[in-house]
């Protein structure tokens, strides 16, 4: 079986979701594009064409494990490097608000190319530091979701999330296989931003691709407003 029409029965049987002929023109476009691009600058070190569909596409889907709602909302996408998981989840998704933060000038120009590309609607892109948006009263508590792909521990991504998230939002962690310990630790951090850590789900990717794990925070009250601190600080000392 063609290696396309395996990805479009993963998505099917993986993740329940039905692809249409301009999905799938998305998703080539898309690919096109990374390819291109990764010729000039370090957008990726994954570059075949299997690890591309199952490691960005497919992984970045598997939020949709989570996000139930299927109409328009607000999503932001934090530290997205090449558009992951935001563009992928905007192709499928293509009612749903969503915001690409990034702090690499290279990474959001190119962000920038495919949202314009492939006509994505409702789609802004950021160069920022996601700590100076969380200050910032057009972004701080707009979201409905703020998603984090593989960007740092749990104890840090709850204080770049929550400050972003409505209250009732939910804030979602893309980790991978272990994460026990590390959800353990950062449930202190959690409460302390206005969260609470609701469900963490267990997932292997296809094709030997490895194991990934969501951890779903749900936003129960305001974050403080001395959240986020100043660039730089949630890792250099995390909440504890």
């Amino acid at each position: 079986m063609p290696f396309m029409e395996k990805f479009y029965n993963y998505l099917d049987q993986f993740l329940g979701i039905k692809i249409t002929l301009s999905q799938i023109n998305a998703f080539i476009a898309l690919e096109n594009l990374l390819l291109k691009w990764n010729e000039k600058f370090n957008l990726t070190a994954i570059t075949d064409l299997e690890g591309i569909y199952i490691k960005h596409f497919l992984d970045s889907l598997t939020c949709l494990r989570v996000i139930q709602n299927r109409e328009a909302f607000s999503l932001i996408d934090i530290g997205t490097g090449a558009g992951f998981p935001g563009i992928p989840l905007k192709i499928i998704l293509p009612d749903m608000q969503l915001t690409l933060v990034e702090s690499s000038k290279k990474k959001a120009e190119f962000c920038k190319v495919v949202v314009n590309a492939l006509n994505l609607s409702d789609t802004t892109v950021v160069s920022s530091r996601v700590e100076d948006l969380g200050k910032d009263p057009y972004f701080r508590e707009n979201y409905d979701w703020a998603v984090a792909r593989a960007v740092a521990e749990l104890s840090v991504l709850a204080e770049y999330l929550l400050p972003l998230v409505k209250i009732g939002g939910k804030a979602l962690a893309m980790k991978g296989a272990d994460t026990e310990v590390e959800t353990r630790k950062a449930s202190h951090a959690v409460a302390v931003l206005g969260g609470e850590i609701f469900e963490r789900i267990n997932l292997d990717l296809p094709e030997g691709y490895g194991k990934r794990t969501l951890v779903l925070l749900k936003k129960v009250s305001r974050s403080p407003g001395i959240y986020p601190r100043r660039a730089g600080m949630p890792t250099k000392k995390p909440i504890s």
